[in-house]
């Protein structure tokens, strides 16, 4: 087998045991854990210090980004959001409250607003993102679409990333090719854990 298919292969793996599990998560637990996922970011000193923020509308039983994003916004930062295009890849608006979302294709939520292009996200001082897992090492496991792979190698090197995640889904490896970018850190409902690309 070809070692970039073995790879996807045992991503898929993973990813299929990691969602499994997910699906299993008390939905009625996903507004609690999204206001302390919240509280915690908001109490890094990236975030706090930062003008833009790179951040995404939660779905389904992703861990819930709402609190974060009323928050972010309340206090004045620029929040930019993903607007998926036909190929996958993702253009970038700005957030201008709840009310200025609409729903879009896969179940999404997306801003109205103009669109900034896909370079957009090189302006941000803290990139949140979507992820199912994430290694010690910093490698993340996204769900499979190759959205943020293409997002993150447009990040410029010492931006700090952030991979928000259930407690559990920090897992001792996984599966890299050469295109994955390890994230700086992850949040889950517990706190923050910084990882070893990151800075700190």
């Amino acid at each position: 087998m070809d070692p970039d298919d073995a790879i996807a292969a045992q991503k898929t793996a993973l990813r299929d045991q990691l969602l499994t599990a997910r699906r299993r998560h008390p939905l009625q637990a996903v507004p609690l854990n999204a206001a302390a996922i919240a509280t915690h970011l908001l109490e890094t000193p990236e975030v706090r210090r930062a003008a833009t923020v790179a951040a995404y509308v939660s779905v389904g039983a992703e861990p819930g980004t709402g609190p974060l994003l009323e928050q972010l916004h309340a206090l004045g930062r620029r929040v930019i959001l993903p607007v998926l295009l036909p190929d996958g890849d993702l253009d970038w608006a700005t957030y201008s409250g709840a009310d200025g979302l609409v729903a879009a294709g896969r179940g999404l939520l997306e801003p109205t607003g103009p669109r900034l292009g896909v370079e957009a996200v090189a302006t941000a001082d803290v990139v949140l993102c979507p992820g199912v897992a994430v290694d010690r090492t910093g490698m993340r496991l996204g769900r499979g679409g190759g959205s943020y792979d293409r997002v993150l190698s447009r990040v410029p090197v010492g931006t700090f990333v952030c991979v928000l995640l259930h407690d559990g889904e920090l897992v001792d490896r996984v599966p890299a090719a050469q295109h994955d970018r390890p994230v700086s850190a992850m949040v889950t409902e517990k706190g923050v854990i910084r990882l070893p690309t990151g800075p700190g």
